[in-house]
């Protein structure tokens, strides 16, 4: 509770206070369950907990889901709003290892929240509550689909909020398109809660019991995503780690440009997608140094104009190299054109201004900051004040101004944590490079042939 913005505290105590609210006044008229229902609100919050417990994690701030809903959905047509909001409410006993209480509290307060609001709707659209006759079944989908339609929007919007609130991800972050597979997909997951009271008529409490095995069906679909992305991180980590083997004092730097990249996108406002595909152009931009000789990246003293064009041409391999990755999609742009200026003096084609894409306008702006802010053999690590003083000297020229005033903006409400000095190459490494064709302020010298 400490660690959270006051207005996330604000926001959790008014979550917490509708759904005391919801049920005090249940109790106050018309109580909360009968006997005759009791044992189906144990059955279907014993369900409903054993989905809660083992929910899907995904990549967002320890944020995951699970199709525990498909428990309180049922409790609408077996119980009624009161019900629902019960079965809701035991999200606060989960026995997920690790959950804060004040997690538990919020998602108690807002399943029971959506349960109540969902039952409501469900009533109000002329749904019979109680164990349902099988002649009568078609008369519930209509209220049921509106009931579920209220239900897992509200959810995810009552989550959304205190994620931003806690975490900053602006709704503008959320990326339309994945929100809307995402929502289709729990509206899919809702049909399972009709399964369960539809079942009822028949095997009663045993159709919590048959209907276990497709809800874990579905929590283990949602998990393949997560194991997706960790797949993509994977490959985009070894593919970095490859490139930084060339030299020693760079070894990180592709991990804090993609977490500067990331600062600056979020800054503009980009969305989640794109959020993701900057952090791995990021990680990746100088995948291309794999195709430089590397006695050319560690010569001592001017380069050849020869050498110079191997060393241009390394974002055209970086493209090369990662052109058949096919979940990178706009990282390309950035990878291929990081090195283009905003004055059209850069390469490898010469692109300026707003000729030049976006991912690769940020990047460039992230890779000279860490750059600058990190150790290199023949310099120390400039101090952050200095860096943001070179950036604004080259916005205009070498930067895009816009991109370079979003990244001091950013570094205002999250300050950079520079890399640790680096220790010295083991004995017998040839670690001596004398350049960085990434600092602004030390140019790589080229002397012409005879």
């Amino acid at each position: 509770m400490r660690d959270l913005p006051w207005p996330a505290k604000l926001y959790l105590v008014a979550v917490i206070a509708a759904a005391a609210a919801l049920i005090g006044h249940s109790v106050l008229t018309d109580g909360l369950v009968s006997s005759e229902t009791l044992g189906i609100l144990l059955v279907l919050a014993l369900l409903f907990l054993v989905c809660e417990s083992m929910p899907t994690l995904l990549n967002v701030e320890q944020f995951a889901v699970s199709v525990s809903f498909s428990a309180a959905l049922a409790a609408v047509v077996l119980i009624g709003p009161e019900g629902a909001a019960l079965v809701g409410l035991t999200a606060m006993i989960s026995v997920r290892p690790g959950l804060p209480l004040i997690k538990r509290l919020f998602n108690g307060a807002q399943f029971a929240i959506c349960g109540y609001a969902a039952g409501w709707v469900y009533q109000w659209l002329g749904g019979v509550t109680g164990v349902p006759k099988v002649n009568a079944f078609d008369d519930l989908i209509g209220p049921y689909a509106a009931a579920t339609a209220v239900f897992v929007p509200l959810n995810i919007l009552l989550t959304l909020t205190m994620i931003w609130l806690a975490t900053r991800v602006r709704a503008m972050e959320v990326p339309l398109r994945g929100m809307a597979q995402f929502l289709l997909s729990y509206l899919g997951y809702g049909t399972f809660g009709l399964l369960v009271a539809g079942l009822w008529a028949t095997v009663q409490s045993i159709s919590a019991v048959l209907v276990l095995l497709p809800l874990f069906v579905a929590r283990w679909a949602l998990g393949q995503y997560h194991a997706q992305q960790k797949s993509y991180d994977a490959t985009i980590a070894a593919l970095a780690q490859a490139v930084e083997t060339k030299d020693y004092y760079t070894r990180g730097h592709c991990r804090r440009v993609s977490l500067a990249s990331g600062m600056i996108a979020q800054e503009i406002g980009m969305g989640l997608e794109r959020l993701r595909a900057i952090r791995y152009a990021g990680m990746l931009h100088d995948v291309g140094k794999l195709g430089v000789p590397t006695k050319v990246l560690q010569k001592e003293g001017p380069l050849t104009e020869e050498e110079f064009a191997a060393i241009q041409l390394h974002p055209m391999r970086g493209l090369e190299i990662v052109r058949g990755i096919d979940f990178l999609d706009e990282a390309f742009a950035g990878i291929m054109h990081h090195h283009e200026r905003h004055d059209g003096k850069g390469y490898p084609m010469g692109l300026a201004g707003d000729e030049i894409p976006e991912f690769a306008r940020i990047i460039a702006v992230a890779d000279a900051f860490d750059s600058m802010t990190s150790d290199r053999s023949y310099r120390g690590a400039r101090p952050v004040e200095v860096a943001v003083g070179e950036l604004h000297k080259g916005a205009g020229s070498q930067f895009d101004p816009e991109m370079v005033n979003a990244f001091v903006k950013a570094l205002e409400h999250s300050p950079w944590q520079p890399p640790r000095p680096v220790e010295p190459p083991p004995a017998g490494a040839t670690q001596t490079t004398t350049k960085d064709h990434d600092d602004p302020t030390m140019p790589i010298e080229v002397v012409s042939g005879p």
